[in-house]
């Protein structure tokens, strides 16, 4: 399926959105523990320390969204066409989604108990990652083809 640049950009919000929602209930459910929201073992990857996980999570959002504003203006640095940085970060954003589905997929095999959606939260948000990088990557291959 092959996106326009304004088609481009919705879809890049969306998945900032939904990162977005996701470090909001991750943030909630550390300062509040609300029982309408999975726990904190839910939530956690286990990658990092909290404290240093929220910052991270942050920087992704502002360098998310500076780049699909870039796009969403066709104008600015992430706005220009860049066919190899485009084609590496669309196979990146392959090979990051193909071992998250791997990492799905073995949790699944391994806490039965948990299926289909327990402990996936981390999971499914770098599946949005994952996609993020892989609509940037085609934008630019698609944007400098026709350039």
């Amino acid at each position: 399926m092959i996106f326009t640049n304004k088609q481009t950009a919705v879809a890049l919000w969306i998945l900032i959105a939904l990162f977005v929602f996701r470090v909001i209930g991750q943030l909630v459910v550390v300062l509040y523990a609300p029982t309408f929201l999975p726990p904190m073992k839910e939530w956690y990857s286990g990658l990092m320390p909290y404290q240093y996980l929220l910052p991270s999570q942050i920087l992704i959002i502002i360098f998310f969204t500076k780049v699909t504003l870039d796009i969403s203006r066709g104008s600015g640095y992430w706005a220009k066409p860049k066919r190899k940085l485009g084609l590496w970060l669309r196979n990146f954003g392959i090979v990051y989604l193909a071992a998250m589905v791997v990492r799905y997929v073995l949790r699944m095999s391994l806490y039965p108990d948990e299926r289909w959606f327990g402990g996936t939260i981390p999971i499914f948000f770098h599946w949005v990652l994952a996609s993020y990088i892989i609509l940037l990557g085609s934008y630019h291959v698609r944007v400098s083809r026709s350039a």
